[in-house]
This record gives structure tokens, C-alpha cells and sequence, in this order.
């Protein structure tokens, strides 16, 4: 890393840590962040553009917005490195929170109100807002030390990671853009943990959404015909069930598995019928299924299709999201990003449990093009509380997190 003029970044080492309110700056950046109300399905885009267009602005960083999807922007800030030709690294958030329940959370879910232990409650707070900004920070700080790094940096905000991504991240790994900055090797984000270890996932699990059609013999509810549609829906309930057992016994049985080392089914909807006194014509079930690494996926699709089969004649599925497996980013000596990480963490002496993230985040698309992605919120000490209420991140966790990602950052991108 090598020494730079001074930027127009508008801070420096003796004003940069605390703000006239006595409040780090990086505290009040995460929270006016937080305050933006970016939920979906209607989240302020706008909103988090202009305050991105700010905090570039402050650290006198160029940024463009990309409209991959209309009222869907794509923000990437660039910091180019000394040398722009080699692959750059990708500091990758999603700008958009899930909605909230406020009657069932103790503080404004959009106030990231500060308590007197310093917890920060915002909807974001751990999914992914607080990242977002230690990316911006500790830039920050390398631009305030006057360093400057080998390698580009792209930080990139996306839209609709909680809706799946396709809009976001799925679109702009397609596009001409993308592929002008030339990636490496991306951070996306993982799970907070309420023990000394650091989640980092290099995985994921294979996401599978679809309905169940299960038609059936029609009628009035005083008679017992046939073939009727619940008969087959408690046919496939019963199948899903004793499936998600086993998946369960499984867990439970082997103290070194985490979530996202089974498979998952769980039926998170059920439609169908008009009027309480008539048998309808079909129900439809709607099921969530994440399928782990070891799964074969041509084996669990004929499974599924075997139940329908033999549950009667026109059950079948429908595929809302039917994805593929992706390979996970290898954690070898071959892999020169993984082994760079590695070093970093050991000397920072912290405990990191790699794993395959239960849920799905946009790294997936990356690795789906063969970029390495490593999954890491540096939230220890913490409850997992993303789409929970009362999601709260302590200060001292969030400044921490940036001294972790300075010296990654600083590691990797001078690789």
C-alpha cells in the first residue's frame, strides 16, 4: 500500500472518529443510513441514492448509478487502485430491508435509535445496512492515512436481494458494466453470531420455491367422494413431512452440522376453495425447499415428482424459482483470495467458522460466474436478528467490524 497526496475526502486523522454530538462519524453514517426507510416492497431507492452520492461525495470518489431495472438502481463506488489493470475486489451490499411489524418492536424500526449500551435498533441494522458502511469506512480511513491500495475497489449497493435478487444483482452480473470492472474476488454478507466465533460463508444452499397443484373431485360437503383435493393435499403434506423429519433428525443428531448442512422443506402456503359447504376443485400448496450440497438435485426432483404421481392423477408441480447448484468458493491453498483471508484472520487472531449460509444472498450469482465470494458480517457477540424484531447492532460491534474489514481490505486488495 503505498502513500497518496491528501483527498478531498472531507475528514481527516484528527477530525475524522467523532462527530459535535460526541459520536463517531462512522456511528452517525450507519445511523441517518438506517433512518432511510428502504423496506420492501415499495423501499426509497431515492433516498439511499442521494446518501450514497454524499458519502462518495465526502470521500471525493467517483460513483456511478446504474438502472438496470427501472426504479431499481445499481450503485457502485470506485476507488481505483495504483494498478487498475489487475482484477479488483467487490465490496457488495443490498440496499433494500425487509418489512417490520412496529407494534412488536420496542423502538422506531426506522429511528436507529441508540440505547445507553450503545444497541442500534433499525430494520438493516444487521441485514446489510451496517456492512454497507464498513465498506465505506474503511476506505475512509485508508484515504484519511493518505494509502492508497494495488488493486480497484468497487463498492456496489444493489436493489432486491430480499426478493431475490434477480432485479439486482442477477441483471448486473449479466451486463456490460459488470463486466468492465473486472472482479476477482467479492464480500457479500453472512449472519451475525452470538458467541465469540465469526460466520463466513463460502456457500450456499440450492433455493427451490413451487406449488403443488392438487386437484380433486368436486362436490357438496355433506358427501364422502372420492379422490378429493385434500385428500391429496394431506397425500404431499404427509410426504413433505416425513422428509423434513428426517432432515431434522439428522441435524439434531450430529452436533457438528449447522442449517445449512441438510436439506430444508417447509409449506409456507395453502389456497384453494370458495365456500365452506363445497369441496373444491383443487388446492395449492406453495413450498419453500433448500437443498444442501450433497443433494442430488435430479434424485430430489423425481422424488417430488413420484409423490405427485402417486398422490393421483393431475397433481403436479410448478416451479416458481427452480435454481442450480453452484459450486461453493473452494478454501484451498489453489485459491490465493481464500489463503490471503485466511492469513489476515489468524493474525487478527479471531475464531471464523466457514459454512454454506443458510439462506440466499447474492454471492450466489457471483460464484454462478465463477467469481470467489466470501460471506462476512463481523458481527460476534451478537443475536441473529435479521428479519426479526428489534433488530439492534451494538457501536462497539460496528467500529469493530471496520478494524477487521481495514485489515482484509488492505490484504486483498494488495494481493
Amino acid at each position: 500500500m503505498s502513500e497518496i497526496k491528501r483527498s478531498r475526502c472531507s475528514i481527516n486523522k484528527e477530525s475524522c472518529p467523532i462527530t459535535n454530538q460526541g459520536e463517531h462519524t462512522a456511528v452517525t453514517n450507519f445511523r441517518e443510513y438506517l433512518r432511510i426507510p428502504s423496506v420492501l416492497p415499495n423501499a426509497d431507492y431515492e433516498g439511499c441514492v442521494t446518501f450514497l452520492k454524499k458519502q462518495a461525495d465526502s470521500l471525493g470518489l467517483p460513483i456511478k448509478v446504474h438502472s438496470v431495472v427501472l426504479g431499481k438502481p445499481v450503485v457502485i463506488i470506485t476507488w481505483t487502485g495504483l494498478e487498475p489493470e489487475q482484477q479488483s475486489l467487490l465490496l457488495n451490499s443490498h440496499m433494500d430491508v425487509v418489512p417490520v411489524y412496529p407494534d412488536q418492536w420496542t423502538h422506531d424500526p426506522f429511528g436507529a435509535e441508540k440505547d445507553e449500551n450503545g444497541n442500534i435498533y433499525a430494520r438493516g441494522a444487521q441485514d446489510m445496512k451496517c456492512v454497507g458502511i464498513q465498506y465505506l469506512e474503511t476506505i475512509r480511513r485508508f484515504i484519511a492515512d493518505g494509502k492508497r491500495c494495488k488493486r480497484t475497489i468497487h463498492v456496489s449497493f444493489v436493489p432486491d436481494e430480499e426478493i431475490g435478487g434477480r432485479d439486482g444483482m442477477g441483471r448486473l452480473v449479466k451486463s456490460d458494466e459488470f463486466k468492465k470492472l473486472n472482479v476477482g474476488c467479492a464480500f457479500d454478507e453472512s449472519r451475525a453470531s452470538p458467541t465469540e466465533v465469526f460466520n463466513l460463508a463460502h456457500a450456499e444452499r440450492t433455493l427451490w420455491h413451487m406449488k403443488i397443484h392438487c386437484p380433486g373431485t368436486p362436490g357438496h360437503g355433506s358427501l364422502l367422494h372420492d379422490n378429493t383435493a385434500a385428500e391429496r393435499v394431506h397425500y404431499i403434506i404427509n410426504k413433505f413431512m416425513a422428509f423434513r423429519k428426517e432432515e431434522k433428525t439428522k441435524l439434531e443428531s450430529n452436533k457438528d452440522l449447522i442449517i445449512g448442512d441438510v436439506t430444508t422443506v417447509n409449506v409456507t402456503m395453502m389456497s384453494g376453495g370458495v365456500q365452506l359447504n363445497v369441496l373444491p376443485p383443487k388446492f395449492i400448496l406453495a413450498v419453500d425447499c433448500r437443498l444442501s450440497l450433497d443433494r442430488d438435485l435430479d434424485q430430489f426432483l423425481a422424488m417430488i415428482n413420484g409423490w405427485c404421481k402417486e398422490a393421483g392423477e393431475g397433481t403436479k408441480v410448478e416451479f416458481i424459482l427452480k435454481g442450480n447448484h453452484i459450486p461453493p468458493t473452494p478454501l484451498n491453498e489453489k485459491n490465493k483470495w481464500w489463503t490471503t483471508l485466511k492469513g489476515q484472520l489468524d493474525t487478527l487472531k479471531l475464531e471464523v467458522k466457514p459454512q454454506t449460509m443458510p439462506g440466499v444472498t447474492d454471492s450466489r450469482f457471483l460464484r454462478d460466474i465463477g467469481i470467489p465470494a466470501f460471506g462476512f458480517s463481523p458481527m460476534n457477540r451478537t443475536p441473529a436478528l435479521l428479519h426479526d424484531n428489534d433488530e439492534f447492532l451494538n457501536e462497539k460491534i460496528f467500529l469493530r467490524g471496520i478494524e477487521i474489514y481495514h485489515s482484509i481490505i488492505q490484504a486483498l486488495a494488495n494481493l
